[in-house]
C-alpha cells in the first residue's frame, strides 16, 4: 500500500513538471534570484573594471579561470564581499602577488584584505556549469549540438545576475566603470561571440583564444558569452550622427543562407531605433546578434537571436520582432539602465514601445493601432507596473510590465501630442545624468517628463497608471436630444480623451468634473484606445 501510494505520489510530481515548468526550476534548479536591498558590505565599495579570463570545455560541460576584479573604497575594507554561485569551487584569491583569505556561505563569498588597501583581487574558480531549466526567463548555461555535431552554448543570466558564471559583486545598481575585458580560451574551431570589440585572437595547441573588451559601464546580466561554429556577416551602419559602427551577425553553419536577410534585418532595426531613440548607444563597439539556443536578450552589443529566423513583412521592409526588441534595449535597459529591479519596466515597457513603434514607421497608423490593439486585450492589470523599493528580480518580473508599461507610454503620446512626445522621448534617452553609469528609477523618468513638458498634473496620470491598479472610469450621461455629459470618475486629475461624435474625432479634457459634448448620433469614448478605462 505504502508503495503504491509513493508511485501514484512520484506520478502526480511527474505531472506537474511537465505542466509547470517554473514548478521545474523552484524545486530543480536553486532560486538564484537578485536585487533586494543590497548588502552593506557590498554598499562599501564600487567595481571600476573586470577582467574575465575563462577556457571553455563543451564536452565537460566545465569552466575554469579567473576574474580580476578592480574596484575602489573610500574606507578601509576588513572584508570584501562578492557572490558566486557554490556549485563553482574557487581555488585561491590573490592580492598583490599574494594568496590571503576567503570564506564561502551559499552563494557569498568573503575575502580577508587584512591591512590591506588593495584595489585589486583575482579569483581562481571553475566547475560544471549551472544547467538552464527554462531559458532565458530561468537562466543558466544550454548545451546543445548544432545539425553539423558541432558544440553549441548559450548563457543567460538576466534573472540570476553574474554569479551563475562569474565572482562579481552582484546588484542591479552596481556596473564596472570602465567596462570588461573578456578572454575565452575555447578548442579550434569553435568561436566565441561576447560584448564589445575584437582586439585579440590567438591560437595554440589546437585552442582558440579571443579577447573582447569594451570600456562602456555593463550591467552583470548583459557580460555574455556564446560558443559556436559560426557564419559571420558584416557590414558598416552609417549612424544618423555619422559614424560608422560595425555590424555582425553571428549564425549556425547549417543557416548561413539565411545570415544576410538576418543583417539587413538588422540594419533596418537599428536605423528604426535611431529616428526614436537617438543615435545607437555604443558606437565604440559593435551593433550584433549571435544565434543562441534560446529565444533570446539584450547582451550589450552582442543581443542573443533564437527566433529561427522567422521575418515577416510590415509596410516595405522585412522585419523579426524579437531582433528589434533586444536592440532596442540597447537604448533602455543598457544605456538607460535602473538601479532597483522595482523600476524593470523603464527596461521592459519603453522597449516594447518600441516595438509597436516598428508598426508606425513601416506600416502607418492603421498597423500601429493594430498592433496596440491586440496587445491591449491581454492586459490584466492585476498588479502594479512598478513594484515595491528594493525587488528582487522574481518578485518584479511579469508580464505588464512589458505590456502596461508600453501601454502606458502609448498613452502619454495622445496626451502629450507628436509634437511634445517623440522629442521628449528622444530627450529622456540622451540626457547625460539618466545614461550609462547613471542609474536611473521611475522617478527619474516621471519627473523628467513633467519638467519637459511644464506639465505638473502628470504626477496623477503617473501615479494612477504606473503605482496603482485603478482606472478611470467613463461615466456618460444623455442631456437633450444631443447632449452627453462625459467624465472620469476614480481619478483626482484631468486628462486629454478623444471623443468620436457625430462631427468627426474631438479632444476633450475629461476629470471628475463633467463637461458638455454635442453630437448628434451616440458618442464613443476613447475610440481608438488611447488609454486602458473602464467603461
Amino acid at each position: 500500500m505504502k508503495c503504491n501510494w509513493l508511485q501514484n505520489l512520484g506520478k502526480v510530481l511527474i505531472f506537474a513538471l511537465i505542466l509547470f515548468p517554473e514548478f521545474t526550476y523552484a524545486q530543480i534548479q536553486k532560486n538564484w534570484n537578485w536585487g533586494g536591498p543590497i548588502d552593506p558590505l557590498q554598499a562599501k565599495y564600487q567595481v571600476i573594471h573586470y577582467q574575465l579570463e575563462l577556457e571553455i570545455f563543451p564536452i565537460d560541460q566545465e569552466i575554469k579561470g579567473k576574474n580580476k576584479i578592480a574596484f575602489q573604497s573610500q574606507e578601509k575594507l576588513d572584508t570584501l564581499r562578492l557572490n558566486l554561485i557554490e556549485e563553482f569551487e574557487v581555488s585561491k584569491v590573490v592580492m598583490e602577488g599574494q594568496e590571503i583569505g576567503f570564506s564561502r556561505h551559499g552563494d557569498i563569498l568573503d575575502i580577508f584584505p587584512i591591512d590591506c588597501t588593495c584595489e585589486e583581487v583575482e579569483v581562481y574558480y571553475g566547475g560544471k556549469t549551472p544547467i538552464a531549466i527554462r531559458p532565458p526567463w530561468s537562466g543558466g548555461f544550454t548545451w546543445e549540438m548544432d545539425e553539423l555535431d558541432n558544440h553549441w552554448m548559450g548563457l543567460s543570466s538576466q534573472n540570476e545576475g553574474g554569479k551563475i558564471f562569474m565572482p562579481c559583486l552582484d546588484h542591479p545598481s552596481s556596473e564596472p566603470l570602465n567596462g570588461v575585458d573578456l578572454i575565452f580560451t575555447v578548442p579550434k574551431p569553435y568561436f566565441v561571440a561576447s560584448n564589445g570589440r575584437l582586439v585579440d585572437t590567438k591560437e595554440s595547441n589546437g585552442k582558440l583564444t579571443y579577447h573582447w573588451t569594451t570600456r562602456y559601464p555593463i550591467n552583470n546580466y548583459n557580460i555574455n558569452f556564446t560558443v559556436g561554429v559560426f557564419h559571420e556577416e558584416s557590414m558598416l551602419f552609417q549612424s544618423v550622427d555619422g559614424k560608422e559602427i560595425p555590424m555582425f551577425v553571428y549564425v549556425l553553419q547549417e543557416n548561413r543562407d539565411k545570415a544576410k536577410n538576418l543583417l539587413e534585418v538588422l540594419n533596418t532595426s537599428a536605423r528604426t531605433h535611431e529616428k526614436f531613440f537617438g543615435p545607437y548607444p555604443f558606437p565604440d563597439d559593435k551593433i550584433a546578434v549571435v544565434e543562441t539556443p534560446y529565444l533570446g536578450m539584450e547582451h550589450q552589443t552582442i543581443n542573443a537571436y533564437g527566433n529561427n529566423f522567422q521575418f515577416e513583412k510590415i509596410g516595405d521592409v522585412w522585419a523579426d520582432w524579437l531582433l528589434h526588441h533586444e536592440l532596442g534595449h540597447e537604448w533602455f535597459g543598457n544605456k538607460v539602465s535602473v538601479k532597483d529591479w522595482a523600476d524593470y519596466w523603464i527596461h521592459e515597457g519603453l522597449t516594447a514601445y518600441g516595438d509597436w513603434l516598428f508598426y508606425l514607421e513601416h506600416g502607418g497608423d492603421e498597423a500601429y493601432h493594430k498592433k496596440v490593439a491586440s496587445v491591449k486585450v491581454g492586459i490584466r492589470n492585476l498588479r502594479p507596473v512598478v513594484s515595491p523599493r528594493n525587488s528582487t528580480s522574481d518578485i518584479a518580473y511579469h508580464p505588464e510590465i512589458y505590456t502596461k508599461g508600453a501601454f502606458i507610454i502609448h498613452s502619454l503620446r495622445y496626451y502629450l501630442g507628436d509634437e511634445v512626445f517623440f522629442p521628449m522621448l528622444k530627450a529622456f534617452a540622451s540626457d547625460e545624468r539618466f545614461i550609462y553609469e547613471n542609474l536611473v528609477d521611475t522617478s527619474d523618468f516621471t519627473e523628467f517628463v513633467q519638467d519637459y513638458t511644464g506639465r505638473e498634473e502628470l504626477k496623477g496620470f503617473f501615479d494612477l497608471y504606473l503605482k496603482s491598479v485603478r482606472l478611470p472610469k467613463v461615466k456618460i450621461r444623455k442631456k437633450g436630444k444631443k447632449g452627453y455629459q462625459v467624465s472620469l470618475t476614480n481619478i483626482n486629475f484631468s486628462m486629454p480623451v478623444e471623443i468620436k461624435t457625430s462631427n468627426g474625432y474631438e479632444r476633450h479634457v475629461l476629470s471628475s468634473k463633467a463637461v458638455m459634448v454635442k453630437s448628434d448620433e451616440p458618442i464613443v469614448v476613447d475610440p481608438k484606445g488611447w488609454y486602458l478605462l473602464d467603461k
